[in-house]
């Protein structure tokens, strides 16, 4: 679907997407790069889906316990009005938003501003992860980052799940999930 541009408007947004399994880093290096931004004296925005309280209700956390204050929201569409006027927006965990937020992020850098998305590109058996992969067609950036297989030591980008549970969608920690190298991964299922 294509977006107009706001008219008048000279300043370039563009979408990156940080992606991978679990423990592989995502939202360290999306706190890395907002608080990069801030730094910068650029005004700066984070949203979380709201279903996302593992760590803390209102910030993201990565698993090395780094945070950046963020709003949760319940619909991606209300981030299109939170973030008016602002340079840059952070979004954590985006595999859990709504189809809506391929628009969103489309608008946000149509309208000139940077959009830094996070989240896993693969569910726990494999396959590809809520808005993520067409996400990752539309980015003008992407980071594809590894974890360490917890069975052989290689480069993981597997999320094993450690229980029996089914649903695809299970907020977890080191205690539910563990990242796991193809080979390693494929002996398991």
């Amino acid at each position: 679907m294509f977006i107009e541009p706001q008219h008048g408007n000279t300043a370039r947004g563009w979408i990156e997407v940080i992606c991978g399994s679990m423990f592989s880093g995502k939202t360290e290096e999306l706190i890395r790069r907002l608080k990069r931004a801030r730094i910068a004296n650029l005004s700066v925005k984070i949203y979380k889906p709201a279903i996302d309280t593992r760590y803390h209700p209102e910030h993201i956390v990565s698993h090395d316990e780094n945070s950046i204050q963020s709003t949760p929201v319940d619909n991606s569409s209300v981030i299109l009005e939170l973030a008016k006027g602002v340079n840059v927006v952070g979004i954590d965990e985006a595999q859990f938003f709504d189809e809506g937020i391929l628009d969103v992020c489309n608008r946000l850098a149509l309208g000139g501003t940077r959009v830094i998305v996070a989240g896993l590109d693969m569910d726990y058996t494999g396959k590809p992860f809520g808005r993520i992969p067409d996400l990752l067609a539309i980015a003008d950036y992407i980071t594809k980052l590894h974890a360490i297989c917890m069975v052989c030591g290689h480069i993981a980008n597997y999320s094993y799940r450690k229980t029996d549970d089914q649903g695809q969608v299970m907020l977890g920690e080191k205690n539910a999930y563990e990242p796991r190298c193809r080979a390693c991964y494929q002996k398991q299922h």
